[in-house]
């Protein structure tokens, strides 16, 4: 069985970044979880304060720069998707946002999706289900049913006791699993490799052969 590898899109500013952390325990469980389930699977952490610069070029010119272009191909390639953004202003950062406007609107279709979100009071936790869930909806992409939020608090001693983090990250995860479980390994093709197109074993040679009747 394939490898499976999960993109994991921290949007935090600061750093260290609360939103990284949480992006790194989603990814943990959700590595824990695919375990559990006997599939191998790697992370590839893309922390989008490292490409703003490259994000607002994208914008302007509608051009990727090498580094912004790899990031967005681990995502589009990817078996599956951790996104997690600090909140702003009740909805997801800007910088959360451009990054996903610089992916082709269609390349997500069909991936499913873990949603993590923080902010400094529990006030804005429905940010995941008015913002951030249809966003991904509206790209056809497949986000799991549980959204994860965590709060300052939640990283103190005063965390909620009767929902805990923990509690929400391993849920979300297994669902993220068991999505990934259920589909076909994403399989990666070369479109310069003759075999993608001329079926596997054959070349220019062959479709040649074909035409002048050999």
């Amino acid at each position: 069985m394939r490898e499976r590898r999960i993109a994991v899109v921290s949007a935090g500013l600061s750093n260290p970044s609360s939103t990284r952390m949480l992006a790194d325990r989603l990814a943990a469980s959700t590595l824990g979880a695919l375990a559990d389930r006997g599939i191998d699977a790697k992370v590839d952490v893309i922390e989008l304060r490292d490409l703003a610069h490259d994000i607002t070029n994208n914008l302007l010119t509608g051009f990727a720069p090498a580094p912004l272009e790899e990031a967005i191909n681990r995502v589009v390639s990817a078996d599956a998707l951790i996104a997690v953004t600090p909140i702003f202003s009740t909805s997801y950062s800007g910088l959360f946002k451009s990054f996903i406007d610089v992916i082709d609107p269609d390349a997500l279709t069909g991936k499913p999706v873990l949603i993590g979100a923080n902010a400094g009071t529990a006030r804005h936790s429905l940010a995941i289900d008015y913002a951030i869930r249809p966003l991904f909806t509206y790209l056809h992409a497949e986000p799991v049913s549980t959204g994860v939020f965590a709060a300052s608090s939640d990283w103190g001693a005063s965390a909620d006791e009767v929902a805990p983090l923990g509690a929400r990250v391993e849920r979300g995860a297994k669902e993220l699993a068991d999505a990934v479980a259920q589909r076909e390994a994403t399989v990666h093709t070369d479109p310069f490799d003759p075999a993608s197109y001329l079926g596997e074993g054959r070349s220019f040679g062959h479709l040649l052969g074909g035409l002048s009747g050999e």
